[in-house]
């Protein structure tokens, strides 16, 4: 079976309308989301169809969405699409500087 970002458009349809409804993002707009959701899904695809003869998966991802291509008993393999769970307003935690040494007294 030849793999495309189309033969996956049922998912895309359903993650685009859960993003629009229920997702707050401050990076990306819907026609923004649309449009990696296709990169990262053509990302899977091409990891998925190059992976080791063990593997089972194709992932793709960035900071908001991670897209799994998963092997299944049909030609076609099943596709996940997942909105990581980040909050911007999250405190970072505070690096520590290598070359630090302590005070001397």
């Amino acid at each position: 079976m030849d793999l495309t970002v189309e033969t996956f458009e049922t998912e895309l349809h359903v993650a685009l309308r859960g993003y629009e409804r229920h997702v707050v993002c401050l990076e990306k707009t819907t026609e923004e989301c649309d449009r990696v959701l296709r990169s990262l899904l053509q990302k899977a695809i091409h990891a998925y169809c190059h992976r080791g003869p063990e593997m089972r998966h194709g992932i793709a991802l960035d900071r908001q969405v991670t897209v799994i291509l998963s092997q299944s008993d049909t030609d076609r393999p099943l596709c996940g699409i997942y909105f990581n769970l980040h909050s911007p307003y999250t405190r970072k935690p505070v690096a520590v500087a290598a070359n630090s040494t302590p005070a001397t007294r």
